[in-house]
């Protein structure tokens, strides 16, 4: 008879029922010796764990100052619950937690601090800069439900702070640079998604933040940029091809020569075949359709809105694709236009709506940008609930073998 030795890790996320068998093991049972840090325990006991309550995990992916903080707080909000720091830690900390998601920036992962990565001549991009061995390890541990130490990169002070204590969640998002670059990582999520700024709008999304919220000048927000682009080119860019849904931003076409760049072109690129996943569309499923909705139903000044939707391939995938360009004047008229989407995984008529409606201050809810990061937290939604019933169903079938 096969034994096995395991050693036990506090697991803060699966329920276990443990029974002692009353009669001698057969093939079907499997014989444990649990190791405790006093003394190894020669019990032997049938565990059997509730498959539905490991954690699902998903990888955002996105450069420095390109929306990832804002689609985590719409996420988050679909699932309900304010994500709030871990309590009594690091007010420096980057994890936000909910009450059924965990978000960690992979930003705690470098592994040099910000004088290491200027004496070394490298970018926090570089993945010289980071440890993906130990991003690996604490990513599988918090997924098999063990609860793990993780770092803190402090972006006030530049600084590696001491680790904080990280529970396994139900959903564990990681957000950053870098979560699909790692194969072994990348096999670990359930679900991802690239969000892709074009040059020309990240520019301005950047100008607005760093200097609004971080003191920087236009002069170093320029140097930045250009010093990081080689990096982002080689590295984070060609992660968006493992993507299951790419948010796509660029400048509108709706203004001839626009430069303002405050009208936006915003394209959710969807892979077909994604287990759980079924992309969203616009009237008729795979058909090519293009949609000006403004009228009666739909306030809209100039330059007004433009739809469209179609199948088409992207990285040599097959995928579907809905676009906005435009923005909207008054959101309470977005239930038009969500009528006319199927496959939303709302739970009611106007859920899309409310939940627009609802963070109507957070940037991008009058244009595409925000319209369809709600509709991917939403499909992240159902996707979680259909793991959970596919997970519970093959543990009751495994029961019964």
């Amino acid at each position: 008879m096969a034994v096995s030795t395991v050693y036990t890790v506090q697991s803060l996320n699966s329920t276990c029922s443990i029974s002692t068998p009353s009669k001698p093991f057969s093939q079907k049972h499997i014989l444990f010796f649990t190791t405790t840090k006093r003394a190894l325990t020669r019990s032997c006991r049938q565990i059997s764990c509730s498959a539905e309550d490991k954690t699902v995990v998903i990888g955002l992916a996105a450069d420095s100052g390109c929306g990832k903080s804002t689609f985590m707080r719409r996420l988050t909000s679909v699932f309900g619950g304010a994500a709030e720091p871990p309590r009594g830690g690091n007010p420096d900390s980057n994890t936000l937690i909910s009450d059924t998601t965990t978000v960690i920036c992979l930003d705690d992962y470098h592994s040099l601090d910000r004088t290491g990565r200027k004496e070394k001549g490298v970018t926090a991009l570089d993945p010289k800069a980071n440890d993906f061995d130990l991003m690996y390890e604490q990513v599988k541990a918090l997924k098999d439900g063990a609860a793990v130490d993780k770092p803190i990169y402090n972006h006030v002070s530049g600084l590696l702070d001491p680790p904080e204590l990280i529970k396994p969640p139900k959903i564990l998002v990681i957000e950053g640079l870098h979560p699909m670059y790692d194969e072994r990582v990348r096999h670990l999520l359930d679900f991802s998604i690239y969000l892709d700024i074009s040059n020309e709008v990240k520019f301005a999304w950047k100008i607005q933040r760093d200097m609004a919220e971080r003191g920087h000048s236009l002069e170093s927000i320029k140097a930045s940029i250009e010093a990081r682009k080689p990096d982002f080119d080689a590295y984070i860019d060609p992660q968006k091809q493992y993507a299951d849904a790419v948010i796509e931003v660029l400048p509108t076409q709706l203004i001839p020569d626009d430069n303002e760049g405050k009208v936006l072109r915003v394209r959710l690129i969807m892979k077909e075949g994604v287990k759980f996943f079924n992309p969203v569309y616009l009237f008729d499923e795979g058909s090519t359709i293009e949609w000006i909705p403004c009228g009666r139903k739909l306030t809209c000044s100039y330059p007004g809105i433009k739809f469209s939707y179609g199948p088409d391939t992207y990285y040599g995938h097959e995928v579907s694709v809905l676009e906005m360009d435009g923005q909207f004047d008054r959101l309470d008229e977005l239930i038009y236009v969500e009528s006319h989407l199927s496959n939303l995984s709302t739970k009611f008529y106007g859920e899309v709506t409310q939940q627009m409606l609802k963070h109507s201050d957070f940037p991008g809810s009058n244009n595409g940008t925000g319209l369809f990061q709600t509709i991917v937290g939403l499909k992240i939604r159902d996707l979680f609930e259909q793991i959970v019933v596919s997970r519970t169903a093959a543990a009751l079938e495994a029961a019964k073998a």
